[in-house]
C-alpha cells in the first residue's frame, strides 16, 4: 500500500480545543502524503450511527487510519508518519 492509499479521518466535537489542535498537526502532513484530511464531528454523526460517539466521544480528539484507530488524545506523529510510509 503506497501513501496515496491511506485515508486518514479525524473524529472530532465542536468546541474541542484539542480537536483543533490535531488538525492543524495533521494539515501539514496530511499535504506532505498527499492525503486529504476526512473530519467528522461524533456529535453531528450520532443522528446516523451513534455508536460512533458512544466508542469515540470520551477520548477526543482521534485519529483514524485506513478507517481503523491510530491515535487518541494526541496526534502521535512520529508513528504516523512510519505508517504513512508502509
Amino acid at each position: 500500500m503506497t501513501a496515496s492509499t491511506h485515508t486518514i479521518t479525524l473524529l472530532t466535537r465542536a468546541g474541542c480545543g484539542s480537536c483543533e489542535q490535531a488538525r492543524e498537526q495533521l494539515l501539514p502532513l496530511c499535504e506532505e502524503f498527499g492525503i486529504s484530511l476526512e473530519s467528522v464531528d461524533v456529535d453531528e454523526a450520532a443522528a446516523v450511527d451513534p455508536e460512533l460517539r458512544a466508542e469515540y466521544g470520551d477520548r477526543l480528539p482521534v485519529v483514524l487510519l485506513d478507517g481503523r484507530e491510530h491515535s487518541y488524545w494526541e496526534v502521535d506523529e512520529v508513528r504516523l508518519r512510519s505508517d504513512l510510509t508502509i
